[in-house]
């Protein structure tokens, strides 16, 4: 008997379950109907684009570019240009005032602590223009080094020099290197 009612209680909970098995499909198509519905009624994909390229249509009017080579004009005559030194002085005054302002510079320059705790390196190309006493009138950078304050650094210390006595140059492009040992 008892396997009876086991049975019996088994094809009753099946019976209980087809029904709440039958709402539970009906409530997720309704859910998932409406998508389903819009990805079949889309538009079909647009065809590619193409592209092709067309010669342009020769003008009429005249060409706005002069014709130079069938024309009767001669070009001027070139005249070679001869080397300028430095500013119009010998290379070798130049390069003395470069490592003068190279020393006076490494007087006042400094590593900042940031950069060292960071292991930042690089190269400052500063150019400073001197007023006619040599004082130092102004500092922009020519070629950074890629960090701020490095190239801060270097300003501040182009500033502190002051004056580069006997210097002819209203211009001098100082190179500011950077390096941990």
């Amino acid at each position: 008997m008892p396997r009876r009612v086991l049975l019996h209680n088994t094809a009753l909970m099946s019976l209980r379950l087809i029904p709440a098995l039958a709402l539970s499909l009906a409530l997720h198509s309704g859910l998932f109907l409406p998508d389903l519905v819009k990805r079949l009624s889309a538009a079909p994909p647009r065809p590619a684009l193409q592209a092709s390229l067309r010669l342009p249509a020769k003008p009429d009017a005249d060409p706005l570019l002069k014709n130079t080579i069938d024309g009767e004009e001669t070009p001027p005559a070139l005249v070679p240009v001869p080397p300028v030194t430095t500013q119009g002085k010998p290379k070798a005054v130049a390069k003395r005032e470069e490592q003068a302002a190279q020393r006076k510079l490494s007087q006042h320059l400094f590593y900042p602590p940031e950069a060292i705790a960071r292991g930042l390196e690089g190269e400052v190309r500063l150019i400073l223009r001197l007023a006619a006493d040599g004082s130092v009138d102004g500092v922009s950078i020519a070629a950074s080094s890629g960090y701020p304050v490095l190239d801060n650094a270097a300003i501040k210390a182009a500033y502190a020099m002051g004056k580069l006595t006997g210097a002819i140059s209203r211009e001098l492009i100082l190179p500011v290197i950077f390096r941990l040992q």
